[in-house]
């Protein structure tokens, strides 16, 4: 039995460059990076020296703070190069694979125990797939939450099509979602239920309609299970289920995926087969001035051409970087290539006579940050029950009480990425968000 939720609030963004439901090549660059960095607040101790020969699935790092958490190379090889940043911070470690794959062996079978469950995934690289709310951070294997939540589908701008891409792993994610009910309720949202997920057993599924960010895992949260305070939520995504999956049944750690290139100046907008910590540059053709965004253009990371692709990051997206300059270009409603959200310009027209209109929008923010002007803009895009810009105050002035009050615990950054795009004064209103979230880490440990 399914549960139906309909958001009202929330925004589309038309950009162009959407993945075409066909897988473009398979990338096997022959090195791929393990990035600590991709986990927030991590302190990592290297358990490897350059020349060490690792298997797929044996532990490369682990967590200084809790050495049981271990991260775990996703391909045999020959430890390459450590690379590391100021003050010797490790930024990577890369390793060149072996031509023929070996896998370090686990149990081939469905754990009985909540115990036993997390014992799998903390030895073999797979318990960083778990993320705890509030704040985003890895979860803590000595907690319990009051439930685990999976999205199976993205409403994000240009955002991988699920259901091409993990639809015929459903037996993985099946084998996943039995284990994870151990520890927690699971529940799974789905857009439609028609959708390969919608029958998935031993979770309560939802289908849940509406504009993004009715698709982000937060979004969902807050309508069926609010956290309080004292309380904690688990959450893993689908892609990261179908490979806890393949562990149980296979006794294998494959962290391979489906990764969509989108945006408006990616030279071939498909689907190409990876795995995380591939360089970029091999996903795609890279032209020069561009934009290489790991993610969606909302809230993903800026990589850059000589990065990797990360640990949680399913799709790259390729838009131009905005440099130029328009001399008086706030005096200029006629433009029907520019998209806005408030229908400032012309372009709306031009979407209700052509049905799918896209837009090639590119980095610029037309302007820079100016006084903060308290709109009911940020209220019309955030399907949650909060009150953003209350929040997004509290954060600035760094009042505990006041972020308490107004939904710090509910909310990441990515939660309130359309604030971004929709924000007149062109305040960075996610880093807002994420240093008032750092506030209440360190206050509140």
């Amino acid at each position: 039995m399914s549960n139906h939720l309909e958001l009202k609030k929330g925004l589309d963004i038309p950009l162009g460059g959407a993945a075409a439901l066909k897988v473009h090549k398979t990338v096997k660059s022959g090195t791929i990076a393990l990035k600590p960095t991709d986990f927030k607040g991590l302190v990592p101790r290297l358990l490897v020296k350059e020349g060490d020969a690792v298997l797929a699935g044996s532990p490369v790092y682990a967590s200084k703070t809790d050495e049981r958490i271990l991260f775990t190379s996703p391909v045999s090889g020959v430890v390459e190069k450590i690379i590391r940043g100021e003050k010797r911070k490790l930024l990577a470690i890369t390793v060149k694979a072996d031509d023929v794959q070996k896998y370090a062996d686990f149990p081939a079978q469905a754990p009985a125990s909540a115990d036993e469950f997390k014992n799998l995934l903390l030895n073999s690289g797979l318990w960083p797939c778990l993320v705890q709310r509030p704040y985003g951070v890895m979860a803590n294997p000595d907690s319990s939450p009051k439930a685990i939540f999976i999205s199976a589908f993205s409403t994000a701008p240009l955002a991988p099509d699920t259901e091409f891409t993990l639809g015929d792993r459903t037996k993985e994610i099946q084998a996943a979602v039995n284990a994870l009910a151990h520890l927690a309720p699971v529940h799974i949202s789905v857009k439609e239920e028609k959708s390969a997920f919608a029958k998935l057993e031993n979770a309560t599924i939802h289908v849940v309609k509406g504009k993004h960010p009715a698709g982000n895992v937060g979004v969902q949260i807050s309508h069926i299970s609010p956290i309080l305070k004292g309380q904690t939520v688990w959450t893993v995504s689908l892609m990261h289920a179908a490979a806890i999956g393949r562990l149980i049944l296979t006794g294998k750690v494959d962290m391979s995926r489906k990764v969509a290139v989108t945006g408006p100046l990616a030279p071939t907008a498909a689907y190409v087969e990876t795995l995380p910590g591939e360089p970029v540059a091999e996903l795609a053709a890279i032209p020069r001035e561009v934009r290489v965004i790991g993610g969606d253009v909302l809230s993903g990371e800026n990589l850059g051409r000589e990065n990797w692709l990360g640990f949680f990051q399913d799709q790259i997206t390729l838009v131009n970087e905005g440099t130029e300059r328009e001399i008086l270009g706030w005096a200029k409603p006629f433009r029907f290539n520019l998209h806005s959200s408030s229908m400032c310009y012309f372009s709306w027209l031009q979407k209700m006579f052509v049905p799918g209109k896209t837009f090639d929008m590119d980095t610029n923010l037309h302007g820079g940050p100016r006084a903060f002007v308290e709109t009911k803009c940020f209220e019309d895009v955030t399907p949650m029950d909060i009150f953003p810009i209350y929040l997004i105050k509290a954060c600035l002035a760094g009042d505990i009480d006041k972020m308490e009050k107004f939904g710090i615990y509910e909310v990441l950054p990515e939660d309130l990425a359309l604030c971004d795009y929709v924000d007149p004064s062109k305040n960075d209103i996610q880093a807002i968000i994420q240093g008032g979230i750092d506030l209440m880490i360190k206050e509140m440990a």
